[in-house]
């Protein structure tokens, strides 16, 4: 069965960190970019970060770069994201998804086939 399922996000403090995980199953993980896209309801979603194949290429929104960090490990069909520094404003469901596309595309356009349920992250004192 085909899955991307999040985990990691929770209520942190301004300042602080969280590392989001997606875990994929049912599909040949390493054919794919894999990207983080965050949504808040009322806004237009954006492409946080999105990894390559291979993890040689990645994307960051300027809004995180410095702040968040994508990795990935095909032998464990997983894909994290550090965030450090996290603002109120990082408030957001954060899903993982993936897609034959370059990460600028992944990240830029959404053309994904595959995406997971989300992990609310809520940046709040």
């Amino acid at each position: 069965q085909l899955q991307l399922v999040e985990s990691g996000g929770g209520l942190v403090q301004p300042g602080g960190s969280l590392r989001l995980s997606c875990a994929a199953s049912g599909f040949t993980f390493d054919d794919y970019a894999i990207g983080w896209i965050r949504q808040v309801p009322g806004k237009e979603r954006e492409g946080v970060s999105c990894i390559s194949t291979r993890g040689l290429a990645t994307y960051y929104a300027d809004s995180v770069k410095g702040r968040f960090t994508i990795s990935r490990d095909n032998t464990k069909n997983t894909v994290h994201l550090q965030m450090n520094s996290l603002k109120p404003n990082d408030t957001a469901l954060y899903y993982c998804a993936a897609a034959r596309s370059t990460v600028q595309s992944l990240c830029v356009r959404f053309p994904y086939d595959y995406r997971g349920q989300g992990t609310q992250v809520t940046v709040s004192s």
